[in-house]
């Protein structure tokens, strides 16, 4: 085993490429297992409007692209390899990727949460072409226009009343005739003029691939099999998330929804050293710049963790 490293960090989205510029910055010579697929869910998405900086926006794989340019360029070492196993239990701490195990003084958690898909071959091919998983990120593209929302729960909610103020039209798609979100949060959306429910159907296709955009979806009743298009112009899932912790099971506290729990205003977990950062631990704003945010603060507290303990 090579030296044991200051800092490692796990996952290379917003959140580990800042903490990556942060802790290289400071001189810890970080290390980032960045995975076979680096960038997180931003290499999905198309323009990135959102993110500070950038004027007329950014495609999100060119935003990822240069935060890891910038890491890499204050000294960052980068192995794109997928961790397989971490063990918490012993100091420093180990963590495997491939053929390979590594120690570590410090490590950041930063795997992300992905979005649960419908599992449609026309999802895939049309995602950041009117299909999204993200309405604060995407709902801009769709003003005055016919949009649809998929889901039946607080996120689907949300995602139809924040688009039901830049859309025309908004249909929500859930495939029981109730809803499971809360009943504040379903009194505002019944209430809502621009908002209308299709019960008990699910999605069966998204036309059309050959055009290279949503035009239409094709929903099947789930009581009668009943086929029918609605002619939409954007396609929102909005069916949950799930956080990126299986390898975490058994070594660090998670909360029931398997999210990471860290202590309230900081990135710190359940064991001293190990920190969380980005949509890991944030199932409430799951943001680029929140979970650039949340990396920026989780290298300043493994450099003072490490000042306090001598590992420095």
């Amino acid at each position: 085993m090579a030296t044991t490293r200051k800092v490692l960090i796990i996952g290379s989205g917003p959140a580990g490429y800042t903490a990556a510029i942060y802790a290289a910055r400071a001189n810890l010579a970080p290390l980032m297992l960045i995975g076979v697929q680096f960038g997180g869910q931003l290499m999905l998405t198309t323009l990135v409007e959102n993110y500070p900086g950038f004027v007329e926006g950014i495609q999100g794989p060119e935003l990822m692209e240069t935060m890891q340019k910038q890491a890499a360029h204050f000294g960052t070492e980068m192995i794109p390899e997928d961790v397989t196993a971490v063990d918490f239990s012993v100091r420093p701490f180990v963590v495997t990727a491939g053929e390979q195990a590594f120690e570590a003084h410090t490590v950041v958690i930063a795997t992300g949460a992905s979005s649960k898909l419908l599992g449609l071959p026309a999802e895939s091919k049309l995602m950041g072409r009117g299909v999204s998983t993200c309405a604060t990120c995407d709902g801009f593209f769709f003003k005055d226009q016919n949009i649809m929302v998929v889901g039946g729960g607080d996120s689907a909610l949300e995602e139809a009343l924040y688009l039901s103020r830049l859309g025309r039209r908004v249909d929500v798609v859930h495939r029981r005739d109730a809803l499971r979100g809360s009943k504040i949060m379903q009194e505002r959306a019944f209430k809502n003029p621009k908002i209308e429910f299709l019960w008990n159907r699910a999605v069966d296709d998204i036309l059309d691939v050959d055009k290279g955009k949503v035009t239409s979806v094709r929903l099947k009743n789930v009581k009668t099999s009943a086929l029918e298009e609605r002619p939409v112009d954007g396609l929102f899932v909005a069916i949950g998330h799930q956080p990126n912790t299986q390898l975490f099971r058994g070594q660090i506290e998670l909360l029931p929804n398997d999210y990471i729990k860290v202590k309230p205003g900081t990135t710190q977990t359940s064991v001293a050293g190990v920190f969380a950062a980005g949509d890991v631990q944030d199932f409430t704003y799951r943001q680029a710049v929140t979970a650039a945010g949340t990396g920026c603060m989780a290298a300043l507290e493994a450099e003072r963790y490490l000042e306090a303990t001598q590992a420095h």
